[in-house]
């Protein structure tokens, strides 16, 4: 493989997007693309994926159960799959998220994008597991929850949906997309404080799906109804893909 030493692979100029991949079939591939060209737009990059080239390369490369990652630079274009890390075991337990000690940069051009500026990440991601978590969360600069390392977050009270709103920092997911298109999800500014009498907890990913969480710091979610009704939503939505 070989790579051009653009602005991508100097300065972080560069977006991708990780697909999950089930039985052959690249879920949610056009909502991926649209994030990745609007992306592509925004730091003024003139390449362009289409579907056809997925499917194309995936019938070189089939998968099962895969993540397929679009690597995408002014001068490159890179695709790679791996196995997708993410079990049914996982969703039985849920996970153990904690607050990140990292700020998220709310007025920074870059949050709303899935750049190659994505170092704070992977070394959270890192620190989480040596604490002993699955993900931790980040805050932005006004004390406002924002997202995961990898991941976004969702409350639910008395039954109805609480996100928080992408002017807080944040990169809007493809499953994020996903659950605000399938339940009336309020997007409202939340503090550490608000969340203490939340009822349910859930992160989402396009390789995780809809993931429970069982903690966030000294704070403990139970399995409720909304999460298991969003599980089971996109469960079933993956199956009508196939």
């Amino acid at each position: 493989m070989q790579i051009a030493l653009d602005e991508g692979y100097q300065f972080g100029l560069g977006v991708f997007e990780t697909i999950s991949v089930e039985h052959n079939v690249p879920i949610l591939l056009s909502w991926h693309l649209e994030r990745l060209h609007r992306s592509l737009k925004t730091l003024g990059i003139q390449q362009t994926v289409d579907e056809s080239y997925v499917f194309s390369w995936l019938s070189a490369h089939p998968g099962e159960h895969q993540a397929l990652k679009l690597i995408v630079s002014d001068k490159n274009l890179i695709v790679t799959m791996r196995p997708n890390p993410y079990t049914p075991g996982q969703i039985q337990e849920g996970f153990c998220l904690s607050y990140s000690n990292v700020y998220r940069n709310e007025t920074s051009p870059l949050v709303h994008h899935k750049t190659l500026n994505y170092g704070d990440c992977i070394l959270e991601k890192r620190r989480a597991k040596e604490a002993g978590a699955d993900e931790l969360i980040f805050c932005n600069s006004r004390g406002e929850i924002c997202e995961g390392t990898a991941s976004n977050i969702f409350f639910v009270y008395d039954g109805q949906i609480y996100t928080p709103p992408v002017e807080s920092g944040l990169l809007p997911g493809i499953l994020r997309r996903f659950i605000i298109e399938q339940y009336p999800v309020k997007e409202q500014i939340l503090r550490k404080e608000d969340v203490l009498h939340m009822q349910e907890c859930f992160i989402t990913n396009s390789l995780m799906g809809v993931m429970p969480v069982h903690t966030l710091e000294q704070k403990t979610y139970p399995l409720g109804p909304m999460t298991q009704a969003c599980i089971e939503a996109y469960h079933s939505f993956i199956c009508s893909c196939e």
